[in-house]
């Protein structure tokens, strides 16, 4: 059985580097941490798991996520891995908070190197993704 994983709108990301420029500037020691009122019930199921961030009603990209804290405030902190994934994107519809999303539902990673869409300039391969191209 795969890890469970979350989608989670990247709010106020218009594009995959906005959000990579997000998360470079809240790392720390190799953790991405965000924060979110509530823990979810089935936390530990999550760990291994995934975030899959929604941009522009797309599932975009991926970030492992690595456990859970409480914050001083009694909240809940999501410790992401800092490395940001790529995913083959496919619309999703936007929504508060997060959504549990099972591994079968999970778009593949996007690296680009079986269909030779490696060699195109980045700027072409984030406009081809936005639109659902590739």
């Amino acid at each position: 059985m795969g890890s469970l994983n979350i989608s989670k709108v990247a709010v106020g990301c218009a594009s995959f580097e906005a959000l990579k420029r997000r998360q470079e500037l809240r790392v720390a020691d190799g953790v991405v941490p965000i924060v979110t009122r509530f823990r979810p019930k089935r936390a530990d199921e999550l760990i291994g798991g995934s975030i899959y961030w929604i941009i522009k009603h797309r599932v975009t990209a991926r970030q492992t996520i690595l456990g859970f804290a409480e914050s001083e405030e009694r909240k809940t902190i999501i410790r992401l891995d800092s490395r940001l994934v790529p995913v083959r994107a496919f619309p999703k519809r936007a929504h508060q908070g997060w959504r549990y999303l099972a591994a079968a539902d999970t778009p593949q990673d996007f690296d680009g190197s079986e269909d030779g869409l490696a060699e195109l300039p980045p700027a072409l391969v984030n406009k081809l993704s936005a639109l659902a191209l590739i």
